[in-house]
């Protein structure tokens, strides 16, 4: 068995309390999955699985108003690990860039002493990971390099800016919500501010707009909320309009490009940025609650929102089934068309109240499956969606919602029934993507219908709002080191005490003890403790006092004073004795009352003409050694007695025994030894009176005439031979009393509120608290060790202070925070290795970068030896035993349900890549290993066997489980085709100007919608300044399919157009004469790179299609464009996958090439020619190398045994340390 060890290091750290309303936005879910958010001044970290809190940032001088965790969107090497950074900006303008798992902060930033309005980290990190874009007030963005602190750029605009969002799909948009209106910005670069003041649109809000009147008095409120036009106008609109403040938030969708969301309190808008038209409404009803914010979902087309009562609701887009005809007929003109996003799941609302509401929410970037409510008393409630599989029979047909189907694949493959799988993995795991139009959802088997509910999964809970009365536990001796905990009591404003455990920083045990404020407690034991509370006074100046005696273990609480307490002087304070034998009670205008705690009973009540009490302190000397003395001379005197032989007693002594074993029994029942026990008090004018208690009697023992120099004594503090008094004035007086001399020391800190001593043997430590902060002193030295003053070095007031340790402070001040500090009084962050976490924390990003990288080889390459295990010293991984304690650590800290999809031989390799890249948090390993799965799982499936692997292969057009259309251009031809056109018909129902219906044309013709494009081009209006030239186009267009010289005629039209920089146009005719591939080599020509992609995919015949995408990803790789990220993407969607294993070793990506090659072998996916090997050899060799550079010996010897030929001298140098012990 362990032998028995009791854990009582108290580290630093801060218990925090309720926000302040600047951090009300202050809140970000990391790739990390750690949550990060502002509290007063100070940056709160918690752990989002377990919610611990793992780390408190404390160096901002002022209120914080944003934070941001880094993007992980790079590879992740041993020159660029995971670690966890993280951005947070203040109301002066300040952001601090830190290391988190450090508590230190990496650079400082600032330029204008104003809040920050927004901040974020760029997204594309292929060039740089450090690059932070902030707004600072009130029309300035700047771009900053957040490793260094050095500025990149700096733009002003006209408006005042009040927050910005990126394009999720290209890196050089930028959109600003301004107080004006929205302004766009199409050229951001990290390398140059943009030029130009932006494209500048106004909206008039939707219930102001006339439109919105005539059609609601016209129709039914129902048929006008799918009507409503969002008027997006480049003239300013009439003052009357002007309504935008009320939008609350602006965001682009992730789940499809081109779309961004507009939030208002009372609805969401939908536009499609190609025609700057609403395309969606999400309104709420009369009675329903309003928004307060809005997360859109990445991997389906859904939204987070959160509700002022504090609900947070998820939808999800509503699919069409074979509502929108895909041939050229008029489309059924009677269902609506819109998007419409369903309600699907909602959590369970707060109770709000004046100082309790939501503040904001966040949702976990990784799986979209969680979202965490940040409330303002310091709460933060995490809540999980669960799916559940319904039955058929079960389902309401009356609901009207469309069933929600779980996906067919997991993980990225499609899986059996039988199969392992975890549905709550993520969002797209959970529930499968919307149906495009025209398009039937699979039907079959596997196919079930899911629910989404929300379970609240982790809850934080804050201190409650000052005031604050804390007393630490007695202090750790020799005596209770086995049963000792370091608990900490924290009185509180509505009566209730609550007690923490300090080395965990957790909530141990609340207690509602009083009806009003505690104003102290005092501990009687380690588990027990004595607190009162007094009423408001009435206008006689009497109170209500409740004194409690609390037994922490079962909760019980009794009143100590039995009936008293009504109606009388409030109590000013309480003292127990040092051996917890009494109690004094001190009371504002009556005379004092001496207890006994043992028994609850009075001991004396002074009489009325007993001094007036200033401060009172028990002394720490006593004559219980004395007594027990005694006692043992009993009781070897009862020894003796039984020794020997009755006859030789006289009669008299036996009896004397006997009284003596009486009187032992009863103490032994009770304890009741009475030890006498003294203590000291000043009355008002300084005297000091000196008093002895045993058992009931109180005597008066010494009177000390007053110091002159001391004014009125408020508080005094006794350890062994030194005595202390502190008076009004902030003198501090110390007495020697074995040398009988006395030293005043004025402080100059006005009045001295509390003094104690440290505890610990011989410990003469000891801290004052003033109106203005605190000082420790050295009693022994007689001078002061560290100072604290507010508005000095810190921004908050001091309450309460205690020891916790003998080297460490408590603080309670006015932000609502308990701090344990070193005696230096430092504000310090610690360690996060440092940390005692009552359940372990997976987080990779903790470990040293050997270890995590080292972690993640041990998780993919499963199996080891034959076997799937979790066991790390099973590999032979010759690192130090601290470092592999914490790798299985980490591995112990996996759910049950991963770790048994670890374990699973069926689970694949490309699966479990996915799988660990989602633990570990790995942006842009998620989207690479997703889209890999994807194609080589699909390419796979249709290649005959017969056909020889080389040639590589196209996707067919055929597709029964695309790509979600979140990754756009990559999705298959066919269903991106199928997305494009259900986008175009709804832009056709919505378009409420010319401007749009020209669009919509523009986007038909392209699409080769020819007739429906005539239909829009023949409805321009005679008074229409376009009537004659659309007409014109309208003959052309149904015209063009005859003979041979009018292309050519047409084919030279479109390149003079082109060359006199009508680009648009030009494309168009080349499109209708079907040359289009000239076309996207046009526009590829002048640099529009995804419009050619785009009209290639909708356009082009898979072969040809696939040039104008490698002409791309050329355009991407090269040096002033750099992104190699998303070029090896377009590559893994053309099934080029011979090149992206070349990319990759280009890039020294060597993990992920050799991962790659691995999966690619497994699914026929690369031929075996003389290159191939070639490059597979070297790509395993480099990669074996990268594992012993980690110090991952058997993962070395496993790629280097299978690089061939390139491999042999790494083995032999890993085999040759083997050699040399064995010859020793």
């Amino acid at each position: 068995m362990l032998p028995f060890t009791v854990n009582f290091k108290v580290s630093a750290r801060t218990l925090t309390g309720a926000l302040n309303a600047h951090n009300k936005a202050a809140v970000d879910w990391g790739w990390q999955g750690l949550i990060a958010y502002g509290c007063h001044s100070l940056v709160v970290v918690i752990d989002s699985n377990t919610a611990q809190t793992l780390q408190v940032l404390e160096k901002h001088k002022a209120d914080v108003v944003k934070v941001k965790w880094a993007r992980e969107n790079y590879h992740h090497n041993i020159g660029s690990p995971y670690s966890l950074r993280l951005a947070s900006a203040d109301v002066n303008g300040k952001i601090i860039v830190w290391d988190v798992a450090a508590g230190v902060a990496q650079c400082e930033i600032q330029e204008h002493a104003k809040p920050i309005q927004d901040v974020q980290w760029l997204w594309n990190q292929d060039a740089s990971r450090d690059l932070l874009l902030a707004i600072h007030p009130p029309n300035y963005i700047v771009l900053w390099n957040a490793d260094t602190g050095t500025k990149l750029w700096k733009k002003s605009y006209a408006d005042n800016i009040l927050s910005f969002s990126f394009d999720p799909f290209d890196p050089s948009h930028l959109t600003l919500l301004t107080s004006e209106g929205i302004v766009f910005i199409s050229d951001f670069s990290p390398s140059k501010p943009p030029s130009g003041p932006g494209k500048k649109v106004y909206i008039s809000s939707p219930h102001s707009s006339p439109a919105h009147n005539k059609l609601a008095a016209a129709t039914g409120a129902k048929k006008a909320l799918n009507k409503v036009k969002i008027l997006i106008t480049q003239e300013k609109p009439s003052a009357e309009f002007i309504t935008l403040n009320d939008c609350l938030q602006l965001a682009y969708l992730p789940s499809k490009r081109n779309h961004m969301l507009l939030l208002y309190p009372r609805e969401i808008l939908i536009l499609d940025l190609e025609v700057n038209q609403t395309v969606g409404v999400i309104a709420i009803e009369r009675t329903g609650v309003p928004f307060l914010q809005v997360i859109p979902c990445f991997q389906r087309d859904g939204l987070f929102c959160l509700h002022e009562n504090g609900c947070i609701t998820l939808r999800v887009r509503r699919s069409y089934n074979s509502i929108f005809t895909t041939s050229n007929e008029e489309p059924d003109p009677d269902p609506v068309q819109e998007l419409t996003y369903d309600l699907r799941s909602q959590c369970d609302a707060i109770r709000v109240t004046k100082t309790v509401r939501p503040f904001s929410m966040v949702c976990c970037p990784v799986n979209e499956n969680a979202a965490a409510l940040i409330v303002s008393d310091g709460r933060v409630m995490i809540w999980e969606l669960k799916s559940a599989v319904c039955n058929r029979n079960s389902r309401s047909s009356s609901s009207g919602v469309s069933p929600l189907y779980s996906p067919v694949s997991f993980c990225g493959i499609p899986v059996g029934v039988l199969q392992n799988k975890l549905p709550d993995l993520s969002l797209d795991n959970m529930i499968g993507q919307s149906a495009i139009a025209g398009e039937e959802h699979p039907k079959g088997p596997i196919l079930q219908e899911v629910h989404l509910r929300f379970l609240l999964t982790g809850l934080l809970s804050g201190l409650p709002s000052p005031q604050f009365a804390i007393r630490m536990c007695p202090p750790l001796t020799t005596k209770n080191i086995k049963v000792y905990q370091p608990l900490l009591a924290v009185g509180t404003s509505n009566g209730s005490v609550l007690v923490y455990h300090l080395t965990s920083g957790l909530l141990h045990k609340e207690l509602s003890v009083h009806s009003c404020e505690v104003k102290g407690i005092e501990w009687t034991s380690l588990t027990g403790f004595l607190s009162f509370a007094t009423s408001t006074p009435n206008n006689m100046g009497l109170v209500r006092n409740e004194l409690q005696l609390v037994d922490l273990p079962t909760g019980r609480s009794i009143a100590f004073r039995g009936e008293r307490g009504n109606d009388e002087s409030p109590i000013e304070m309480i003292k127990v004795s040092h051996l917890k034998q009494y109690l004094a009670v001190i009371f504002k205008d009556k005379p004092l009352e001496l207890w006994d705690v043992r028994t609850c009973t009075i001991l004396r009540e002074m009489s009325k003409n007993f001094p007036a009490i200033t401060a009172l302190e028990w002394s720490p000397s006593h004559n219980l050694k004395s007594l027990r003395k005694k006692q043992l001379a009993t009781r070897e005197a009862m020894a003796r007695q039984t020794v020997v032989s009755d006859t030789e007693l006289s009669v008299v002594e036996s009896s004397v025994i006997s009284l003596l074993q009486e009187a032992e029994s009863k103490s032994e029942l009770s304890q009741n030894i009475s030890a006498r026990e003294h203590f000291v008090f000043t009355d008002n004018d300084g005297q000091v009176y000196h008093l002895t208690v045993e058992g009931n009697s109180v005597k008066d023992s010494a009177r000390i005439p007053p110091d002159g120099s001391m004014g009125s004594i408020t508080c005094i503090a006794w350890k062994g031979d030194t005595l202390v008094l502190g008076d009004m004035d902030g003198n501090l007086n110390f007495w020697d009393l074995k040398g009988r001399v006395s030293r005043g020391i004025p402080t100059h800190r006005s009045w001295v509120r509390k003094i104690r001593f440290a505890p610990g043997k011989g410990n003469q430590k000891l801290i004052a608290m003033y109106n203005d902060g605190a000082e420790v002193w050295d009693t022994k030295e007689v001078q002061m060790v560290s100072s604290l003053r507010s508005g000095r070095n810190v921004t908050f007031r001091i309450l309460d202070v205690d020891w916790c340790t003998s080297d460490k402070v408590i603080l309670a001040s006015d932000d609502g925070c308990i701090r344990v500090l070193e005696m230096s009084m430092k504000s310090t962050c610690f360690r996060m290795d440092e940390q005692e976490l009552t359940e372990p924390v997976w987080c990779p990003y903790l470990l040293v970068p050997r270890a995590s990288l080292a972690l993640k080889a041990f998780l993919l390459h499963q199996p080891w030896n034959g076997q799937y295990s979790l066991d790390i010293s099973q590999v032979d991984y010759p690192e130090n035993e601290e470092i592999k304690n914490l790798l299985q650590e980490q591995l112990n800290s996996l759910s049950n349900d991963i770790k048994k999809l670890l374990l699973d031989p069926e689970f694949t390799l490309l699966q479990r890549c996915l799988l660990v890249s989602r633990l570990y948090g790995d942006e842009s390993e998620l989207h690479f290993w997703t889209v890999a799965a994807h194609y080589l799982h699909s390419l796979s499936q249709e290649k005959p066997a017969g056909t020889p692997a080389s040639k590589e292969t196209m996707p067919r057009d055929k597709v029964n489980n695309p790509l979600d259309i979140c990754y756009d251009i990559l999705c298959e031809n066919a269903y991106f085709q199928k997305f494009q056109l259900e986008r175009v018909n709804l832009q056709e129902v919505k378009r409420s100007t010319y401007d749009h219906t020209r669009k919509c044309t523009d986007q038909l013709l392209l699409l080769g919608q020819t007739d429906r494009a005539v239909q829009l081009l023949l409805e321009t209006s005679a008074d229409n300044q376009h009537y004659y030239c659309d007409s014109l186009k309208a003959c052309l267009v149904t015209t063009v399919t005859s003979s041979g010289p009018s292309q050519s005629t047409i084919k030279l039209v479109a390149t003079n157009m082109i060359a006199n920089g009508k680009l648009a146009e030009g494309v168009q005719l080349l499109c209708l004469i079907d040359k289009a591939a000239d076309a996207c080599r046009y526009l590829q020509t002048y640099g529009e790179w995804n419009r050619a992609a785009w009209l290639a995919k909708v356009r082009l015949s898979s072969e040809e299609c696939a040039d104008v995408l490698k002409r791309w990803v050329d355009h991407l790789c090269s040096p002033q464009v750099n992104q190699k990220s998303k070029a090896l993407l377009v590559l893994l969607s053309l099934g080029c996958f011979f090149s992206v294993a070349e990319t990759l070793h280009s890039m020294r990506y060597f993990d992920r090439a050799a991962l790659f090659v691995e999966a690619c072998l497994k699914y026929g996916a690369v031929g075996v020619t003389e290159d191939t090997e070639k490059l597979i050899s070297a790509i395993y060799a480099d990669y074996a190398r990268s594992l012993k550079n980690l110090g991952f010996k058997q993962g070395a010897v496993l790629f280097a045994s299978k690089a061939g030929a390139a491999g042999r001298d790494l083995l032999n140098e890993l085999d040759s340390p083997k050699q040399e012990r064995t010859e020793e």
